[in-house]
């Protein structure tokens, strides 16, 4: 049997690729404290976030390559995130960091889990990640430049422990990983259809 060989060179790897080599500089910006240059760069990695996908999805250059090249460079740029929020906003951490502690404990277990378990990240990319990815993504930005929304960070912080609760529940049940899943009501449909 015949295997397809994937073209792992385009313009949404490339942009993935653009995001792990820009983890580096962000790092730098969280050490010297700069807020300027932290919002900048990850600003920059959130937008190319969204534009990997959305090209890889109009122009059907999705690969299983891409989708764990993207997914390595999510968590990259997640770590940024929480990396900056921890120095550059000491005092708004502390304030919340029980609610900072349940989200980084709900992402990093599912994370953990699939590396014991299939001895890879999962990479689903299912949509209550996207709409997660979007809010905090928004949460951060507006943070950093108009400043602090209670109700934004709690709606931000609801959806976002749903949608590690969703990946938790995938990593544990599935039998081997799989891309690009969509949802675990999909997979439910699927399996019952």
């Amino acid at each position: 049997m015949e295997t397809k060989k994937e073209n792992r060179w385009n313009v949404p790897n490339a942009l993935s690729i653009y995001r792990l080599l820009a983890l580096p500089f962000i790092s730098y910006a969280i050490l010297i404290e700069n807020r300027n240059l932290f919002i900048l760069l990850l600003s920059i990695n959130l937008i190319t976030d969204i534009l990997d996908g959305l090209i890889a999805r109009l122009f059907k250059l999705q690969t299983e390559f891409g989708a764990k090249l993207d997914s390595v460079a999510d968590i990259g740029t997640y770590l940024m995130a929480f990396m900056g929020m921890i120095t550059l906003e000491k005092a708004f951490v502390a304030t919340y960091k029980i609610q900072f502690m349940i989200l980084i404990v709900l992402w990093i277990v599912p994370q953990v889990y699939a590396l014991i378990r299939f001895q890879r990240f999962p990479s689903f990319h299912l949509w209550s990640y996207k709409i997660t990815g979007y809010l905090q993504g928004i949460f951060i930005f507006s943070y950093f430049v108009l400043g602090f929304h209670a109700i934004y960070f709690h709606l931000m912080l609801i959806v976002s422990c749903l949608a590690y609760l969703e990946e938790l529940i995938l990593v544990i049940t599935l039998p081997k990983l799989q891309s690009n899943l969509k949802s675990i009501f999909l997979i439910q449909q699927q399996k019952g259809g």
